[in-house]
């Protein structure tokens, strides 16, 4: 059996595909019980205002590839991008990473204020949960059920991404090694995009076996290189192309693949990540080319 390729298709998938959550994600932040309408206002101007949406995209890539109607994987795709714009809004805090712009617009602590910043992510990531919980999409069964809130927490706790900003805070100003920095992505920035693409086979109904691990394998390693991209753009991006500031981590002597190998090993090691996780598809022959594709975009994004 061959490898899945490229193809060319992949810009169609992802527009397919964000202008479901866009519309997704607007229904589940119009909450009947807001809490305050700044506390909302602050929650809808996080997540709607842009983004690539990857996150999503994979769980309606995976699950599509896996034979899932869409309207059975909105729920999960809505949750990992609450997840994903809670983390961003707690990362862009004074007391994490302290930046000014987010997606080409004030980060939410200079719109509103650090309380209602806060607030708001907490706010998103319950909503997270609940819109998952609460998924009745497909008829998935309880035990299905359970285990993608299973996937989802770990993909954000001490062994995923909070565990991993942890590290991130503790290594500014220290030399990490490649191990090191590695185990850091793969929490901080991976887990999540490995639990997307597991939400969606959960979601598909596979929930264990040969194909749920080789996604598994699938996904970690697409973080891997969505992360060294993203160092990569950090150095070589403009503010107008990534809609946030660049330079940002060399600022904080924060390490990234570039300071640590420099710009063409770690261009090479995105593309071994890459490649690692393309040998992941294999076992699902064509079923696996979109996800093939997005695997490609991934690190040939310039933004």
């Amino acid at each position: 059996m061959t490898e899945p390729t490229a193809g060319t298709g992949i810009a169609e998938d992802i527009l397919r595909y964000q202008s479901r959550i866009e519309q997704v994600l607007d229904r589940y932040l119009q909450l009947p019980e807001p809490g305050t309408p700044r506390l909302l206002e602050a929650m809808r101007y996080s997540v709607l205002g842009g983004g690539k949406r990857l996150r999503p995209v994979l769980v309606y890539c995976t699950g599509e590839a896996l034979g899932a109607p869409l309207e059975s994987l909105d729920a999960a795709a809505a949750a990992v991008e609450l997840i994903h714009a809670y983390s961003l809004i707690h990362d862009d805090l004074p007391a994490m990473d302290d930046d000014d712009l987010r997606r080409g617009q004030p980060t939410c602590h200079k719109a509103f204020d650090e309380g209602t910043a806060i607030l708001a992510g907490d706010a998103l990531q319950c909503l997270a949960f609940e819109v998952l919980a609460a998924n009745r999409a497909g008829s998935m069964p309880p035990a299905a059920q359970l285990q993608a809130l299973r996937v989802l927490a770990q993909g954000i706790g001490t062994a995923g991404m909070a565990g991993g900003q942890a590290i991130d805070l503790e290594a500014v100003g220290h030399r990490l090694d490649l191990t090191q920095l590695q185990d850091m992505h793969r929490r901080k920035t991976g887990a999540l995009l490995k639990a997307s693409v597991l939400l969606g086979a959960i979601c598909a109904g596979v929930t264990d076996g040969p194909e749920y691990a080789a996604l598994d394998h699938f996904g970690a390693e697409l973080g891997l290189a969505f992360q060294i991209q993203d160092d990569i753009l950090d150095v070589e991006g403009d503010v107008t192309t990534l809609g946030k500031a660049v330079g940002a981590d060399a600022a904080l002597d924060k390490p990234t693949y570039p300071s640590l190998l420099g710009l063409a090993r770690a261009r090479a090691l995105a593309q071994e990540a890459r490649d690692t996780a393309l040998t992941s598809l294999v076992l699902f022959g064509e079923r696996g080319a979109a996800l093939a594709r997005l695997a490609h975009f991934v690190v040939d994004r310039r933004h």
